[in-house]
């Protein structure tokens, strides 16, 4: 399609002049990319958390390749004569632990740990809160009302009791007939227990907004069914803001694991975890700086790398911000 560049012609009318330049369409996500991309903080953030995936999944070979002994192995050798642990060295260039184990390879393999955690369990909250909230929103009345009153409950209780709790009571044999353990499952059972009523209110709001508008009422003329019309009109629309406010809730859940796992309760030793590491360094901070700041830091980083992405996609998914 060609461009015309407007001329003001006697009488005050307008003429198009055809000046031969090519306007070409661009797909919602090509405007979402082109607005996305502007945001360097975003897109460094974004590449941030693409190296943490990379270096989770392919923790033991990235171990091996710097050649750094497994997180697990204990070398007493690695203390002085007081049993406290050496510093940062060329051999361990994060140091080593009082069992001589290395801090810089735990801090790598609880990586894993963080993100799978923010990323599955956020994930499992998502699904519970989007499929609860567009069906509360949509059939309103005794629905909608049962369902908020649970939230109302849900929120009633303060999460790191909660989890302190369920800690408590599957510490032996774990809790549902052995089905929930100690650790990993335990610490999503309550991401998803606890974490899915804050996506639940955001998508009900949304959905009480679009059953109203013109799609849905010529859907249902048309005679389509209350699922393809939740399913198919309603849920597309709510892409944008359950992917930034996911995006915003997993660091939220990478904190819950670290709160957690530093109060005893997540992930148990000897797992590296960065919540357990900085526990076990709290002893020893005074003589062993480095057990509880990289483990601090590689948190810090993570979460903050989150936060960031999260208002970028928040910016760029919103068509108010086109520039």
């Amino acid at each position: 399609m060609s461009a015309g560049a407007a001329e003001i012609v006697p009488g005050g009318g307008l003429e198009l002049l055809d000046t031969g330049t090519e306007i070409s369409a661009r797909s919602p996500l090509q405007l979402f990319w082109r607005r996305f991309r502007r945001d360097r903080v975003a897109v460094a953030s974004l590449l941030f958390i693409a190296f943490l995936v990379v270096i989770a999944i392919a923790a033991p070979l990235v171990v091996e390749l710097l050649g750094l002994p497994g997180p697990y192995t204990q070398n007493p050798n690695l203390t002085d004569s007081f049993g406290s642990p050496l510093g940062p060295s060329g051999a361990h260039p994060f140091g080593v632990d009082q069992l001589g184990e290395d801090v810089m390879s735990r801090v790598i393999y609880g990586t894993r740990v963080s993100l799978e955690v923010g990323i599955v369990g956020t994930a499992i909250a998502t699904v519970i809160g989007v499929t609860l909230g567009v069906v509360a929103g949509f059939y309103r009345g005794w629905v909608d009302t049962l369902l908020s009153r649970l939230v109302d409950v849900v929120l009633s209780v303060p999460i790191l009791l909660l989890g302190l709790g369920i800690g408590a009571a599957c510490a032996v044999r774990g809790c549902l007939g052995g089905t929930i353990q100690t650790g990993l499952g335990e610490i999503l059972f309550l991401i998803a227990l606890a974490n899915w009523t804050y996506v639940y209110r955001i998508v009900r709001g949304l959905v009480l907004s679009l059953r109203e508008r013109e799609f849905v009422d010529a859907s249902r003329a048309l005679g389509a069914s209350d699922l393809r019309i939740m399913s198919r009109e309603i849920l597309p629309n709510l892409v944008a803001p359950i992917i930034v406010y996911s995006t915003l809730l997993i660091p939220l859940n990478i904190l819950l694991e670290a709160a957690l796992s530093f109060l005893g309760v997540g992930i148990r030793p000897p797992t590296a975890s960065w919540g357990q590491m900085i526990a076990a360094a709290t002893p020893i901070f005074n003589t062993a700086w480095w057990y509880m700041a990289f483990p601090g830091i590689a948190l810090l980083l993570t979460v903050l790398a989150f936060n960031l992405l999260g208002d970028g996609l928040q910016d760029a998914l919103n068509p108010r911000t086109a520039r």
